[in-house]
């Protein structure tokens, strides 16, 4: 199976978006000091793999391929990969800027990204709407001309 015929399970990118969810609260929560960027440094670690290759090749994806869907009924639908691909890139850098602000110790800039990434997994974990695949298909649409 080559790159364009990867199909995922929705289920898996919404579980992925929860765990996402989880580290992004921690670390608005905990700030900019050494444990809020040590969350936002495990976010960066957990979006880098489905920003390069797709959300199938997540830590995530592998503990809900593992654990959770085999206890789950099939899937009824498949996705491409490339929206939610779009969607880690976005989410790996407004992690990566939400980093670096605090690793400059600059309060505003850590809050603003993370909060960036914590509207956009909760979008997505809790009511299936994927901000990054919204955006990845209007730019889809607006670059693509007609037949």
């Amino acid at each position: 199976m080559t790159s364009t015929d990867i199909r995922i399970d929705p289920r898996g990118v919404r579980f992925g978006a929860a765990v996402t969810l989880a580290f992004a609260l921690l670390a608005v929560l905990l700030g900019p000091g050494t444990a809020g960027t040590v969350a936002m440094a495990i976010l960066v670690v957990l979006f880098l793999p489905g920003a390069i290759v797709g959300p199938q090749a997540t830590p995530q994806s592998w503990l809900f391929k593992r654990v959770i869907r085999p206890r789950l009924a099939p899937s009824t639908e498949t996705e491409s990969f490339r929206p939610p691909r779009f969607a880690q890139q976005m989410g790996l850098a407004m992690a990566v800027l939400a980093l670096v602000f605090g690793l400059a110790n600059l309060a505003v800039g850590f809050y603003v990204f993370a909060v960036f990434v914590l509207i956009a997994s909760f979008l997505n974990s809790v009511f299936g709407f994927c901000l990054g695949c919204e955006i990845y298909l209007g730019v889809k649409k607006a670059t693509t001309r007609a037949a």
